[in-house]
């Protein structure tokens, strides 16, 4: 019953939904009863979790480039969705350093597809439109940003993730805020981990490789502090916005933050330990320190959530330990238990995360 049950049996389309987050969203739509069509441009890794947990399966898929407008907006026609939640993206930074021109057309022109879309829609829709905590312009001060804050970074990445803002900001009071059929919602989020991501240059995926072939794993960045936040905690957060959008709860055409707990600030060093311990691993030997950092990333970027508080009576479920736990156990699956059905340890992850939203007294969970 979690969301008022606002999904069972409504067309759900998710662009970007063969990827780490997207594949997590999906699945959890599917188990809520929703009619799931993703649209994006192909399986991203190798391996993936889109693949191993047999998902292609379970619901409708279009491979397309997110950036051809008339595509994405013919796809949209035909399907008739009740909910678009946009994920698409190129979403790494040091991707966006090797390839800064597709990182913006991916992320400025591909969103400026999807609001254009959006424009030509006359049914009811909903729709969640996903940026990144990397929109804000961080000056690396210690207070957490909240949704009135500058937006636009200095770097590639940050940058179309302020350019997209920008894209979106336009398209809704130059078109949208005019259509009584459309919600729109703007979500922003980031230091995202889970089980299921094979991304390049991410710590649990180097970490996760390295313990399954008894090896160490090499940390450039080992003081970098993240705010670390499990995948299943902001897409609880863009599923309540949704439901909150459709109910009528909230203004439309809002910004909404949603971040973890304060505790779960962590050093990277700290967090591979104990990802190493919950494997079964000496943490002391589980790592070697190379501090050879390629790139410029902002080393202090956190989120004021008091919106998402406030207005959609949400705030983060999963303390440190059960993040840490839920990660460890899923790839140890993977790795080392190889006939697990990972759709349903997906599955059960998902439900033990509702169960302990149930015990916070979430009112999305309820």
């Amino acid at each position: 019953m979690a969301f008022n049950n606002i999904y069972k049996g409504k067309k759900v389309l998710i662009t970007g939904n063969t990827g780490f987050k997207g594949t997590w969203l999906s699945t959890w739509l599917h188990s809520l009863g929703a009619d799931v069509y993703g649209y994006s441009l192909s399986i991203p890794t190798s391996p993936s979790m889109y693949e191993a947990i047999g998902l292609s399966e379970k619901i409708h898929q279009h491979y397309g480039d997110i950036r051809n407008k008339d595509e994405f907006n013919d796809y949209v026609q035909k399907v008739k969705p009740d909910f678009i939640i946009h994920l698409a993206a190129q979403a790494l930074v040091l991707t966006s350093y090797k390839e800064p021109f597709d990182t913006i057309t991916t992320n400025v022109i591909g969103t400026a597809a999807v609001c254009d879309a959006i424009r030509n829609i006359r049914w009811n829709c909903t729709c969640i439109l996903i940026t990144s905590d990397k929109a804000y312009d961080n000056v690396e001060w210690i207070w957490g940003y909240r949704e009135t804050d500058r937006l636009g970074g200095k770097d590639i990445y940050s940058g179309s993730k302020g350019a997209a803002e920008l894209v979106i900001k336009s398209y809704w009071y130059s078109f949208i805020k005019e259509m009584p059929n459309i919600k729109l919602g703007v979500t922003r989020a980031g230091n995202v981990i889970g089980g299921g991501d094979w991304a390049k240059d991410r710590i649990i995926v180097d970490c996760v490789k390295a313990f399954s072939k008894g090896e160490t794993v090499e940390i450039r960045s080992p003081k970098a502090t993240r705010p670390w936040q499990h995948v299943l905690e902001p897409l609880s957060g863009y599923l309540t916005l949704g439901q909150f959008l459709t109910e009528g709860k909230v203004d439309n055409g809002e910004a909404y933050n949603f971040g973890p707990r304060a505790e779960q600030t962590k050093t990277v060093f700290q967090l591979v330990q104990d990802l190493a311990e919950r494997w079964g691993l000496d943490k002391d030997k589980a790592a070697e320190l190379t501090g050879n950092s390629p790139f410029h990333e902002a080393t202090l970027l956190k989120l004021n959530c008091d919106k998402a508080l406030a207005y959609l009576h949400w705030h983060s479920t999963l303390h440190y330990e059960d993040c840490v736990n839920f990660i460890a156990d899923w790839y140890r699956a993977f790795y080392v238990d190889k006939d697990k059905d990972m759709y349903q340890l997906t599955l059960d992850q998902i439900n033990t995360y509702v169960k302990k939203a149930q015990g916070e007294n979430l009112e999305w969970a309820k």
